[in-house]
């Protein structure tokens, strides 16, 4: 970004300065020696600059410029005082009237300045000063002026082209070998007018026809450009933008400035390979498009869709009023998703997984933000939530995140870390039966950290194991401690399955008890029901291992995996936990209240207890009670607070509210 601003700051003092020299001369010296020719001129570089003659192809649409042609006339005609002001002029008043920015305006204007000055002076130096009525071309000059069109078509594309691969962040020969030949030709001929503009000026409008076979070439020419360019910026099969323009208009965003939030999306199908390979690639491709039309129809004019290949689709939400706008506009793109596609007499319900990156908060280039909308693609998948924004502490190569590791290791080292616990209580009596041990980060500077903040970062550093240590560890010590005051409470601790499928794990726990002396049965491990279920096996083997100590298992989570019947009665556990989002839906959804009926009644058929989670309200407690459920926990029975807080609260004491 600062070599673009310093470019661009070049230019245009290089343009107030060749506007300063021409200052120095006479540009309405003109009027004196014919004055209607320099009159239409003026009026069609203006009337040029303003209205481009607009080509469109299909859904590609291109611009004839005409003001370069008068404006290359006047100068052949009146000179360069008199061009430059005209032509930098008119696109000062042009750009005005588009409301662009000021420093595209002023940038613009330079260019054309630099133009015609630099262009100017090869012309004098070929065919001597142009004065005004005396036309070089007319003097058997045509070389000169084909060498000094030459010079304004080269210096104004390096201008062009020089700005455009900043944006791009491309170089400049890359963006120089775009459409070249199509370009220069079409150039040659729009500068090749300006002689007959001066001819048709001067001897009449007999020499008018000269005109019509050049501009029928330049506008063959134009569309010629046009097909090939929108051909090399759009996908074949769904017509959307492709990475290459995603790319440009991403960085011409980003490039405009203004301080504004944009974000960058990026979009994956869920399970679009299954659809390829049952139904194969034809409707798999007619998948595509339907999904295509309907993600293009649910953003703004100003928004781009684009497909970056296979089932992979980016979009560029610019100029939003907050940065939190972004995850509705996810949402908005995910609900036009939902309905049903049609494919070929097929009905196909497709879901996806969006990552969201914002500028400037998550980046201020496109590779940077599409990485980092990549990430939050896929922990979106991982947490099927849809859509995700981006945080560092997800991403492995983020130096937050790796500072954020150094500190948690720090923080386990150095007593950071603290256990809050949250009461587990009979539904039918409303005694406290157990806790559940949750830990928390007390950050010297950050202050209390949440959980969901630093455990996925534990579990990818592979701190998870020291900081399952600690858990342990403090849970045991908190056991003891209730123990000798008279409070034989179980505590419950959920385990990862890095710490699960350690071999380490039963002789660490069996020394920790006899460290502080503690009864197994106090200590109830948490483990979930998809870490059971990823090799069925392998976790009763386990499970066995540390049934034989006398601990307690707990399948945590249940109802979000894909357990059978005959799975869970080959397990050695002691009790189900049926997961949050069924119990906090129960009120509004029958199929919700169904779903944990039938599993209260599935697990005592096979002896276990049951604790349900997620109990916010009064009503959830009442048909928990109602269905026949063991324990219940919730922030309407306690929320998790440290040890001191909820001892007072204990020992045998009706708890309705711990806080």
């Amino acid at each position: 970004m600062r070599r673009l601003n310093a470019y661009v700051a070049s230019v245009i003092a290089a343009g107030l300065a060749a506007v300063a020299l021409v200052a120095t001369g006479d540009p309405l010296a003109g009027f004196h020696h014919d004055a209607p020719l320099l009159i239409t001129l003026v009026v069609g570089t203006m009337v040029g600059e303003m209205l481009p003659i607009q080509v469109v192809l299909r859904r590609a649409q291109g611009e004839i410029v005409l003001s370069t042609t008068f404006a290359f006339a006047t100068l052949l005609a009146f000179g360069p005082d008199t061009a430059c002001i005209a032509l930098a002029g008119a696109s000062v008043v042009a750009d005005c009237l588009s409301r662009k920015a000021p420093a595209k305006i002023a940038f613009n204007a330079s260019q054309y300045a630099v133009t015609i000055v630099t262009s100017g002076a090869f012309l004098a130096l070929l065919t001597g000063v142009p004065h005004p009525g005396d036309h070089p071309f007319l003097n058997g000059d045509l070389p000169g002026i084909m060498a000094a069109a030459a010079v304004f078509y080269a210096v104004n594309t390096m201008i062009v082209a020089t700005v455009i691969a900043l944006v791009e962040e491309i170089g400049v020969w890359e963006y120089l070998t775009r459409n070249f030949l199509v370009q220069a030709s079409s150039a040659g001929l729009l500068l090749g007018l300006s002689p007959i503009l001066v001819i048709v000026g001067t001897f009449g409008l007999g020499a008018l026809p000269l005109l019509a076979l050049p501009l029928v070439a330049i506008y063959r020419g134009e569309r010629q450009a046009l097909a090939k360019e929108h051909q090399a910026l759009h996908d074949a099969l769904t017509g959307l933008p492709n990475r290459t323009l995603f790319h440009q208009r991403v960085n011409a965003t980003l490039a405009a400035g203004g301080g504004a939030t944009h974000a960058v999306m990026l979009m994956d199908v869920d399970h679009f390979k299954e659809v390829n390979d049952t139904l194969g690639h034809h409707h798999g491709d007619e998948l595509l498009r339907e999904i295509a039309a309907r993600l293009a129809q649910a953003v703004r004019p100003e928004d781009t869709v684009a497909r970056l290949g296979g089932d992979e689709f980016a979009v560029l939400v610019p100029d939003l009023d907050r940065a939190d706008s972004a995850v509705a506009v996810a949402e908005r793109l995910l609900r036009a998703l939902q309905a049903p596609m049609q494919i070929e007499g097929l009905s196909l319900e497709v879901t996806a997984s969006i990552g969201i990156a914002t500028h400037p908060a998550h980046g201020d280039r496109v590779e940077i933000l599409l990485r980092h909308a990549d990430v939050a693609m896929y922990q979106a998948k991982r947490a099927h939530s849809g859509h995700q924004v981006y945080r560092a502490e997800n991403d492995r190569h983020s130096t937050r995140r790796l500072t954020l590791a150094a500190e948690l290791r720090k923080a386990i080292d150095e007593g950071e870390l603290e256990l809050h616990f949250q009461p587990q209580t009979e539904v039918a009596t409303g005694t406290v039966r157990g806790v559940e041990a949750l830990v928390r980060w007390r950050h010297p500077t950050r202050g209390l950290i949440a959980p969901g903040d630093f455990i996925p970062l534990a579990e990818r550093s592979g701190l998870i194991t020291p900081l399952t240590s600690f858990v342990l560890d403090q849970a045991l010590c908190q056991a003891r401690g209730w123990r000798d005051s008279g409070l034989r409470l179980p505590i419950a601790v959920n385990l990862s399955a890095r710490s699960f499928l350690d071999h380490e794990l039963p002789a660490e726990i069996a020394a920790l008890l006899a460290k502080w002396g503690t009864d197994a049965e106090l200590l109830q491990l948490e483990i979930t029901e998809s870490m059971l279920m990823s090799d069925p096996d392998r976790a009763r083997t386990v499970l066995e291992r540390l049934t034989s100590q006398g601990l307690r298992l707990s399948i945590d989570d249940f109802g979000t995996g894909y357990s059978s019947l005959a799975q869970l009665k080959r397990l050695p556990v002691d009790e189900i936990k049926i997961d949050r989002s069924f119990v906090i839906d129960m009120g509004s959804s029958a199929s919700d209240e169904a779903i944990v009926r039938s599993t209260i009644e599935l697990a005592h058929n096979l002896g276990l207890s049951v604790v349900a989670e997620g109990v916010e309200d009064e009503a959830s407690l009442r048909t928990l009670r109602r269905l026949g459920c063991d324990l219940a926990q919730g922030y309407h029975l306690g929320r998790p607070v440290p040890a001191e807080s909820l001892t007072p609260l204990l020992g045998g004491v009706a708890l309705r509210r711990a806080a």
